[in-house]
């Protein structure tokens, strides 16, 4: 739904409330259907699919929260601009798992729109530290996991990123990757 909608939708509400206060003297349905004025108003600053996504990520449900931010179609129609930031973050999380290759224009793109809480820019910033990581990147992926411990003031990813850094320390596969019949060629030939 458009977010404009609900603004409409409230806004009817509200004078309908007035006019049963006010016009028919039913001054108790006339309070109630003002306060019901109020969910329209909060669904436009926060998105009732965006909501839901956080609540079947909060049961660990990674499936039914791609299922509800599917249903944003144009988050830039859908959503107040306060939402982007949290609309690609999610889409990041969700897409962590099976495609671990585009969480990184996500998590990117939310880091971009912002992030209003500072565990969520922790938990992005890890996950594009763990993208760079993966990309042999790793003065950035230092970089930026030297900026999610900043922002994890809690310690809630303490250990992941100690993980990380251990990952870093780790001499590179591929530069020491060898065929170990290459040193035994003299003796074939």
């Amino acid at each position: 739904m458009n977010k404009y909608i609900k603004i409409v939708i409230a806004a009817v509400l509200i004078l309908l409330g007035l006019y049963m206060m006010f016009f028919t003297r039913n001054l108790g349905w006339g309070i109630v259907i003002t306060l019901l004025a109020s969910s329209p108003i909060l669904l436009f600053f926060k998105n009732e699919y965006i909501l839901l996504a956080f609540w079947q990520l909060r049961k660990q449900n990674m499936e039914k929260a791609a299922v509800w931010l599917n249903n944003i179609t144009n988050y830039q129609a859908q959503l107040h601009k306060s939402q982007y930031g949290y609309f690609h973050y999610l889409m990041g999380l969700t897409q962590a798992q099976d495609h671990p290759a585009k969480v990184e224009p996500f998590m990117k793109k939310a880091l971009e729109y912002g992030l209003n809480m500072k565990h969520d820019r922790a938990m992005a910033t890890l996950n594009l530290a763990a993208a760079a990581i993966s990309k042999g990147r790793k003065q950035e992926g230092q970089k930026l996991l030297e900026e999610a411990k900043r922002l994890d003031s809690a310690g809630m990813m303490a250990d992941q990123i100690k993980m990380m850094k251990d990952q870093l320390k780790m001499p590179s596969m591929q530069k020491h990757m060898h065929n170990p019949n290459m040193r035994n060629r003299g003796k074939f030939f």
